[in-house]
């Protein structure tokens, strides 16, 4: 069960703010979807939160969910996009203020909660330099485990020095990209096996390989590498994942 996140005064509204900055993150017992100000489709949504039916919103996002009818259970971010941060609060939402400018909207849902998964919608599309950032908080945040929800593809980093297997459509893409060198230590499932294999950018990466079985498994030996499958998998990377 999620933890109810109910309306703060203005008050503890700051006090979530040093709280956050302290290091002890809003708890969530269960997945969460965090939305982004890129773009998304109703879909994608659906099926993130059917996984993670708690919101998050990155700042101008928490608009976004309100032009399609959907409400946040809680806003973080610099708020210098969002259009009336006081109108959510009254209605009942959280709004977690933090002004440091070191890290991205999306950077701050991820050290400012704390949640077994992430499903993070809206944040492939739109500015490429968005996108790259979502990777980059990735890679510096690799405890967390998020699941990037695009058109097409679900994403998300592979654990290292663990075997992770996902159910997949025979035929389907899928690819593994290096975020930073690492070297394949096991695969299964795979058209082209990744054993023992050195990727790294510029290099060699490990793009539109093919599903060859209805399971595929990869194990890495260091953080870095971005695992990308078809959609319609997106419930079993979840579900592995949080095995």
């Amino acid at each position: 069960m999620v933890k109810a996140l109910s309306a703060p005064d203005a008050k503890e509204d700051e006090g979530m703010e040093v709280r956050a900055m302290e290091g002890k993150p809003i708890p969530f017992d269960a997945p969460v979807t965090v939305v982004g100000g890129g773009p998304f489709d109703r879909a994608a949504l659906a099926e993130a939160r059917a996984l993670g039916p708690s919101v998050v919103a990155a700042d101008q996002a928490a608009d976004r969910l309100a032009a399609l009818g959907e409400r946040p259970d809680l806003v973080v971010g610099d708020l210098d996009s969002i259009g009336n941060a006081e109108a959510w609060r009254q209605s009942g939402v959280r709004v977690l203020h933090l002004t440091e400018q070191d890290t991205t909207d999306f950077e701050k849902c991820l050290y400012a909660t704390e949640a077994p998964l992430y499903l993070a919608v809206g944040f492939t599309g739109g500015r490429i330099d968005h996108g790259m950032a979502v990777l980059h908080a990735m890679l510096a945040r690799p405890a967390k485990r998020v699941i990037l929800v695009g058109e097409q593809e679900a994403a998300a980093l592979i654990p290292p020095g663990r075997r992770l297997a996902v159910v997949v459509t025979p035929g389907s893409t899928v690819s593994l990209f290096p975020l930073a060198e690492i070297r394949g230590t096991h695969s299964e499932g795979l058209r082209w096996s990744v054993d023992g294999l050195t990727l790294r950018a510029g290099r060699q990466i490990g793009t539109s390989n093919i599903a060859d079985a209805p399971e595929i498994a990869v194990a890495v030996d260091r953080p870095g590498a971005l695992l990308t499958v078809e959609r319609s998998a997106l419930a079993a990377l979840a579900e592995a994942l949080r095995d």
